[in-house]
């Protein structure tokens, strides 16, 4: 299970290999996101708090890229953060990320995206509940909620 340091590290050094790529150009993702979509995957825009689809949701599954469909939570560790996005303590596979320091905003942050195809998704924080302390604070437009995989489908990605 990732720690605030693993987090840090992969962020300063290097970002766990990806099972697999998905490259598109702007153009490509445009025909295939939302506008909504395409401003927060790809353009790194923040939907509003608390007016998100996911933001309340519980509903068992799995959270997917809303771009590639690479999973990346499970709905097991969703958890109601009052932040007014949908948080969760850890990703689905140490993979699914991929880490970048952001100091956009006057703030530092981290920034995480979809480790498949470098969709902007949110940001973690070192304010979460246990067994990882951490927050992974996602837009609610950068994901969809998929049925459940199997505890080896997920292994697998």
């Amino acid at each position: 299970m990732l720690r605030w340091l693993d987090v840090i590290k992969f962020a300063k050094y290097s970002n766990p290999e990806p099972s697999r790529r998905v490259d598109k150009t702007e153009a490509e993702w445009q025909q295939v996101l939302t506008p909504a979509q395409y401003r927060i995957l790809r353009q790194k825009e923040t939907e509003p708090p608390y007016r998100n689809a996911y933001c309340r949701s519980y509903d068992p599954g799995v959270y997917a890229c809303a771009a590639c469909g690479s999973p990346l939570f499970h709905s097991t560790q969703k958890y109601h953060a009052i932040s007014g996005w949908p948080s969760f303590t850890h990703p689905l596979t140490k993979n699914a990320l991929q880490y970048h320091f952001d100091d956009s905003h006057h703030m530092q942050r981290i920034e995480v995206q979809c480790n498949t195809c470098d969709g902007h998704l949110g940001h973690v924080f070192p304010d979460g509940p246990e067994p990882t302390g951490l927050r992974y604070c996602i837009n609610s437009e950068s994901l969809q909620r998929v049925e459940e995989i199997s505890e080896k489908e997920s292994e697998n990605t």
